[in-house]
């Protein structure tokens, strides 16, 4: 069967736009592929019927294309999240219920113009990155029939790997949302935690669950994520999205990014999943990054606590009741991951709180110095053959790199980056601080854009990047004076968490006074003649900005700053009436090397 049309979120708007298809035919025959390929993938634990599509595409008749973002985009909703008048089963028939309302998330899209087509399988009660663990049938690769698909949303990631919908929802808890993207040639956005609501989603643990976004591209989930990162009353974990966040910082990462590399990296045996990783590495090297190599033991120690610790207990606090009146609906390899959970004491809990926040501590020290860290998505493929002969060990192996990123608090998102010479799809994962999604998908439309990756329905990815420059969660501050380091003001940057990114000069179209207090220089631009300034410039936490401007007294401020590389940075500046008094000592080339001359 052909795909109707690229189902990319821009290619199909413009269709639309253009009258080449309209969504009922669309997701007409997205159902029809669907129908035919899923005894073969069990993608689907549930269709929509002809019916039950009716409402959601009646609402698009009268309605412009161009009115809504996501007019008629096809999307599938991983089966532990509500669509209302559905059965949400959590791949569980005797825990099965049907949902009143729509999850939050679901709502959202579906006033934006989307429109669901059903509800995916998943490893059952969302325990497991395989993807076989269903009485709904284990899901094969999108690739190759002896891999499995990834777990637990591996419906989802099926369902955008198979061209069936534009993009799917998942969840992530331990790596739910990635390690089916690496097996399926996609991008998997693990957004920071609660950005994306979580009300009407079946928790696997409550405090560190995820809605995820399975797309064919890193500027597809962007797109996504800006849309639906609202603050949400429904979800008590829910959090604000930072402005810094927003749509805005998506674009081009700008040259000297650094990136962490773990000092140790496993990839346990797979020699071909090694040479795909160190690949990437080169293409983030060429793109302008820096590698940095890091301590990754106290990534490593944390992750163990997800599944060797009290966290597990948080699991059972879902399907334990179940386990106990009904044990025989719940799968063996399920009962064996819970089964230790009734013993877990408070006492243990909170020890091993205290002991989560000693390495969170060490892995924040060491993410303070970097844009992100690079790793694989998993160490190395596994086939159905293997999980079938120990599918807790395989499983585990598949979580190696991303079983701590939730309960560290920190944003991830998983990006191709080839295939292995049999075919299958390979991945890494980069991942940042809390609230710096936008600036990792960025460094993901970067990596992507970089290689000839084929797009889900063998289309190839467009060269053309995005126009702006992409941020995150610092912002470069321009200082000419007293803040300069070692100066007399420079603790106010630093007592602010700000860094030192390098000392340069100003583009030659400035003069530097002398104000009449003695104490501060005003920078003032003068493009007829100038000269080029000594300054530094600093990396301040944006959560910061607004309390170091406060404290900035007149005649100075923040303003644009032009550079001598052609950057113009936020940076220190004077308004003309400052200059009374003044005396120009732009001649000296800066304000350090007027005081050590002044004082001579």
């Amino acid at each position: 069967m052909t795909h109707p049309v690229d189902l990319r979120l821009d290619a199909l708007a413009q269709a639309y736009r253009d009258g080449r298809f309209t969504p009922r035919t669309v997701i007409a025959q997205l159902r029809e592929r669907a129908i035919a390929l899923n005894p073969e993938f069990n993608a689907f634990i549930y269709l929509l019927s002809d019916a039950e599509l009716e409402p959601y595409l009646a609402a698009l008749d009268d309605v412009p294309p161009e009115s809504l973002p996501l007019y008629g985009v096809p999307f599938a909703i991983k089966d532990n999240i509500d669509l209302a008048g559905i059965a949400t089963t959590a791949a569980c028939p005797a825990f099965a219920y049907t949902a009143s309302e729509d999850a939050t998330i679901v709502a959202q899209l579906i006033a934006l113009g989307a429109v669901p087509l059903g509800k995916t399988n998943l490893d059952q009660f969302a325990t497991g990155l395989n993807g076989t663990r269903s009485p709904y049938g284990a899901c094969r690769n999108s690739v190759l029939a002896d891999y499995p698909a990834g777990g637990s949303s591996a419906g989802s990631a099926l369902a955008v790997a198979l061209g069936i919908a534009s993009f799917a929802l998942g969840t992530d808890t331990a790596g739910s949302g990635r390690v089916p993207a690496a097996l399926n040639n996609l991008v998997g956005l693990k957004a920071s935690k609660r950005l994306i609501s979580t009300a009407g989603v079946v928790p696997a643990c409550r405090t560190l669950d995820c809605v995820t976004f399975f797309t064919a591209t890193a500027a597809e989930a962007s797109q996504l994520l800006a849309l639906t990162a609202v603050k949400d009353a429904r979800d008590e974990y829910s959090r604000a999205n930072p402005a810094w966040n927003s749509a805005q910082a998506f674009g081009v990462p700008e040259p000297g990014f650094r990136f962490g590399v773990p000092d140790r990296l496993e990839f346990l045996g797979g020699a071909q999943s090694e040479s795909l990783f160190h690949e990437a590495q080169n293409r983030l090297i060429a793109l302008g990054g820096v590698p940095v190599t890091i301590d990754f033991s106290p990534f490593l120690a944390a992750a163990k606590l997800l599944y060797e610790g009290p966290w597990v207990a948080e699991r059972y606090h879902v399907a334990g009741a179940l386990m106990e009146q009904q044990p025989e609906a719940v799968l063996p390899v399920i009962r064996d991951v819970l089964g230790n959970a009734p013993a877990m004491s408070a006492v243990v809990a909170f020890a091993a709180q205290y002991q989560l926040q000693r390495y969170k501590a060490r892995c924040d020290a060491i993410l303070a110095e970097l844009e992100c860290v690079l790793t694989p998505t998993y160490p190395r493929p596994v086939t159905l053959a293997e999980l079938a002969e120990e599918p807790v060990k395989r499983n585990s192996d598949l979580g190696f790199y991303t079983n701590f990123m939730n309960l560290l608090d920190y944003a991830a998102v998983a990006v191709p980056t080839g295939t292995m010479a049999n075919g299958l799809p390979s991945g890494v994962t980069l991942f940042g601080r809390l609230f710096t999604d936008q600036y990792l998908l960025s460094l993901a439309d970067a990596l992507q854009r970089s290689q000839p990756l084929a797009l889900p329905g063998g289309r190839e990815m467009r060269r053309v990047a995005p126009g702006r420059v992409a941020t995150n969660d610092r912002m470069s501050i321009v200082v000419c004076g007293a803040h300069l380091d070692g100066l007399a003001l420079n603790f106010q940057l630093r007592q602010r968490g700000a860094t030192l990114r390098g000392a340069t000069r100003s583009a030659p179209h400035y003069r530097l006074y002398a104000l009449a207090d003695g104490k501060r220089p005003g920078m003032v631009r003068d493009t007829a003649q100038g000269a080029a300034i000594a300054v530094e410039v600093w990396e301040l936490p944006h959560s910061e900005v607004g309390s170091f401007l406060a404290g900035i007294p007149a005649p100075l401020g923040l303003g644009k700053v032009e550079l001598e590389d052609g950057r113009w940075l936020t940076g220190f500046i004077c308004e003309n009436y400052g200059l009374l008094g003044a005396r120009d000592i732009t001649d000296y080339g800066g304000w350090r090397a007027w005081l050590t001359l002044s004082e001579m």
